[in-house]
């Protein structure tokens, strides 16, 4: 590997490491496409950020516990149902193309953090736990598991918005709930990938011994931060990601 895409490969982890920490996700959506910008091939491209932020994204979930914001009922749910999900759409990807679903994705995305950047909540309001609340983390978690062995990165970056939208639980308590199911959710997506060839572990080696400390300073900057500015920012970078991921993919 050129000491350019080395010296890439390096600034993508920080990147992505710090947003991931930041906004409650491993970082493995942003990463893609920028691997793809600087030349690395697309399959590896997709699969070996997978791997590279479990430890990251590990380290992150840790200054969520230490502060006490976790939804231990979503987390066992979501890894119960999510992780055979992504199972299957990790193996899926030998006979389905994931482009359109990219793309469908990013402009969800888009279309969420237009939501919360627009129409943040109020962080004194308590908000009460919706019907049926079980079958909405199952549902969620059954989505998300699918697209992130299928996509090996997007969809993992739809559980905080949607444990937020559909379980209704507070912004900060979705990120670091996020964070232990995505962590999750990687090592059976991880596994799947790695029996098919698809990932290139000089790349993973790089990029997670760089996402490593900038995940744990993005956590530590979303914890410190007012909810309302917060959500605000978390709906900015949403829709700025989502965006800048659909027109590199284009």
């Amino acid at each position: 590997m050129a000491w350019p895409t080395v010296v890439g490969v390096v600034v993508i982890g920080a990147t992505a490491g710090f947003l991931g920490g930041l906004f409650g996700k491993g970082g493995s959506a942003i990463a893609t496409p920028l691997l793809g910008a600087i030349g690395i091939r697309p399959l590896a491209a997709v699969a070996s950020p997978l791997p590279s932020t479990i430890p990251g994204t590990i380290v992150a979930a840790f200054a969520y516990r230490r502060a006490g914001i976790m939804n231990w009922r979503v987390i066992r749910w979501s890894a119960l149902v999510g992780v055979p999900a992504t199972v299957v759409g990790a193996y899926t990807t030998r006979w389905i193309g994931g482009g359109a679903l990219v793309s469908g994705t990013e402009l969800l995305l888009v279309a969420l953090g237009l939501r919360f950047l627009v129409f943040p909540g109020d962080p004194h309001e308590i908000a009460a736990v919706p019907p049926a609340f079980r079958t909405r983390i199952v549902a969620v978690a059954l989505v998300v598991g699918l697209l992130s062995g299928l996509l090996a990165n997007a969809g993992g970056f739809l559980l905080a918005p949607l444990y937020v939208l559909v379980l209704r639980i507070p912004l900060k308590q979705a990120f670091g709930s996020s964070l232990v199911v995505a962590a999750a959710l990687a090592v059976p997506g991880t596994i799947v990938h790695a029996a098919l060839g698809h990932i290139d572990w000089t790349i993973v080696a790089l990029f997670g011994g760089a996402s490593i400390p900038f995940s744990s300073i993005g956590a530590r900057t979303a914890l410190r931060t007012n909810a309302v500015h917060l959500e605000r920012l978390y709906g900015a970078g949403l829709a700025l990601i989502g965006a800048g991921t659909l027109a590199l993919s284009l």
